[in-house]
């Protein structure tokens, strides 16, 4: 079916993108393996190929260079930034002004705010067990800390975590070609495949999370597009006829306590990137340090409300309540779908949330990569063995990252409600990889200390943290279990 659908479509096309794709993620790869580019060496933190990786931090640990690149070279504190930034600007922000419709811009805003600090707070956190432990993956870090078990459990989260983030992003593929084109649902379910296969499956092959810092400036870019093309939308029509100044601020009043709750969900799932913060915080040159990661978040942060503060609001402004608010933007703007700027923001927007396809699958990638080496008896500082020039952990790499399309293309063909998954993946997996794990961390890394007290303020603020955490993942996947059925 893909062959023949290729082949009507442009055969040549298809085959060349693909192609081309393919072979720049091979290309750096055997780039890394050589060492011709320095890029490549510098980025070389993956837990994927431990080798590589051992000797990348040695080098740059023990030795300190003066990096060299400019401003947005590999390891540098502003592409981590954006790449950080982009791993939460995705699916999330196109939801936003649609539960900012429901419960008002009081609350979401709010909410924003917390979520901003509390994401701040983690991504240090993060940052800390990194370079105290000197490990690079939320496996590896759960290993050292407490046992091969935690690893598991929070690999098992950060993989569903993934999935579904993964699976949003093809859903809103597929939605902004169905606005687009015009075209059936299953044309829409043949697109999402062709996407997935062509483009998603090349880029998922990626070695290094950093390898994607200038896709990710510019999908940024684009998403600032969408929010420009959405003030133009309310600068043309004014704002929706069903607005007053009270259901603006604070909602129409006419929903449930689990409404407020699933409003929460999205905010967390939104700046949810916490499961690239040790893999990024290992990539910085000369070398990692919480300082540095601590800026990265602050920039990070700020980014992320600015965008999503900006769509919440002017979303609210041009679209208004009840039926005229769809669940995403990428369906509010289908009467406006043949403006050329719409058009241009609608594919920029198609772009954007491929970009972040890789830096979803690539934690999948660190879970099966630390389960494979316990399956094989072998630890993070063993060599592993080579087999047609590439080591077997790369080759397992490789079938996983393929493994892993497939399952979000599935997903994403059977599943067509964005807000949904969204809110129920935001409560269950999210609030775990964000909050409660890198509470526990903290909490552990402080018991080290030979002052540690269960009364000092730090101590105090990571069992909120982990409250909060517990909190969302109980009741939140509750309220989000309600809300769907």
């Amino acid at each position: 079916l893909l062959t023949a659908t290729v082949t009507s479509f442009g055969s040549n096309s298809f085959r060349s993108l693909g192609l081309r794709i393919v072979m720049a993620a091979f290309d750096v790869e055997q780039c890394q393996q050589q060492g011709i580019s320095e890029e490549c060496s510098t980025d070389c933190s993956s837990n994927l190929d431990q080798g590589c990786q051992d000797k990348s931090s040695h080098s740059s640990l023990d030795s300190p260079q003066k990096p060299k690149g400019g401003i947005f070279r590999s390891g540098g504190t502003a592409p981590t930034a954006v790449c950080l930034s982009k791993a939460a600007i995705g699916a999330g922000v196109l939801s936003m002004s649609a539960h900012a419709a429901e419960v008002g811009l009081v609350f979401q805003l709010l909410g924003l705010l917390v979520g901003a600090a509390l994401t701040l707070v983690s991504i240090q956190m993060i940052a800390r067990a990194s370079v105290e432990t000197q490990r690079w993956s939320y496996e590896d870090i759960g290993e050292e800390l407490f046992h091969p078990a935690m690893s598991m459990l929070t690999g098992f989260m950060n993989v569903c975590n993934c999935l579904g983030s993964a699976a949003g992003y093809l859903i809103i593929c597929g939605q902004v070609f169905q606005v687009v084109s015009g075209a059936s649902s299953s044309m829409r379910q043949l697109f999402v495949v062709l996407v997935g296969v062509l483009i998603c499956g090349p880029l998922a092959l990626a070695r290094h999370v950093s390898f994607m810092r200038h896709l990710a400036a510019w999908s940024v870019g684009f998403l600032m597009l969408l929010v420009l093309v959405v003030v133009i939308f309310l600068g043309e029509n004014g704002t929706d006829e069903t607005l007053t100044p009270t259901n603006f601020w604070f909602g129409s009043g006419a929903v449930s306590i689990f409404a407020y709750m699933n409003s929460a969900n999205n905010i967390v799932f939104a700046y949810n990137n916490q499961f690239n913060v040790p893999q990024l915080t290992g990539e910085l040159t000369p070398e990692p340090t919480v300082k540095r990661m601590s800026m990265v978040g602050i920039i990070t942060v700020i980014l992320c409300f600015l965008l999503f503060a900006s769509v919440s609001i002017f979303g609210v402004l041009a679209f208004g309540l009840g039926e005229n608010q769809m669940n995403s933007l990428v369906l509010d703007l289908r009467p406006m779908a043949r403006n050329p700027l719409v058009l241009l923001s609608l594919l920029g927007v198609m772009l954007s949330v491929l970009t972040c396809f890789q830096f979803h699958v690539y934690p999948i990638r660190q879970f099966c990569g630390f389960a494979e080496r316990k399956l094989r008896g072998r630890s993070v500082e063993d060599a592993d063995v080579e087999w047609k020039g590439r080591t077997v952990s790369r080759w397992i790499d490789i079938a996983v990252s393929l493994a892993s399309v497939a399952i979000v293309i599935v997903i994403a063909v059977v599943v067509t409600s964005l807000k949904t998954i969204l809110d129920f993946i935001g409560a269950f997996a999210s609030a775990w990889i964000s909050f409660v794990v890198p509470a526990l961390w903290q909490l552990q890394l402080l018991r080290r200390r030979e002052d540690f007290s269960w009364v000092h303020y730090k101590t105090l603020g990571c069992l909120a943290l982990l409250g909060l955490g517990l909190f969302f993942f109980v009741f939140g996947t509750y309220s989000a279990i309600i809300a769907a059925e």
